[in-house]
């Protein structure tokens, strides 16, 4: 399993009239948590596109334990549970600055070949990075 931590600091403009995080705004967190978790593998989603692989989130599930505010500190946990195949799952906690658990999430993306636009088995260079975690 590969773990992966990134801090997110709330802006204002990410909260509602309630004072609260926009429900909507998590999705950015955890593509963002995504994307640095890969890096952090040496993974880039540029070098993927570059190499004709397109990873296109196929679901998307999350759960709010409690609220978020602004300037808030989020820590949020990434988590590869699973060696990816022509799917590959991330799970996500995050934590408020008192470490307390205030959702939880989990996306599946699809590694599509760009010249067929049809699902295929995840490359190489990405089972590759990981496999020393599995």
């Amino acid at each position: 399993m590969f773990s992966s931590e990134i801090k997110v600091r709330v802006r204002y403009s990410e909260t509602d009239r309630m004072g609260y995080v926009y429900y909507g705004n998590y999705a950015t967190y955890f593509e963002v948590a995504r994307v640095e978790a890969l890096r952090e593998l040496g993974i880039t989603y540029k070098e993927m596109e570059d190499d004709g692989m397109l990873l296109p989130v196929y679901h998307y599930d999350v759960k709010f334990h409690k609220p978020c505010y602004y300037d808030d500190e989020l820590t949020i946990r990434t988590t590869i549970p699973s060696m990816p195949e022509a799917r590959i799952v991330f799970h996500y906690e995050v934590f408020n600055q008192k470490n307390e658990l205030v959702n939880t999430a989990s996306t599946t993306l699809v590694f599509i070949d760009r010249k067929t636009n049809k699902p295929c088995q995840a490359p190489d260079f990405v089972t590759g990075k990981l496999k020393k975690y599995f």
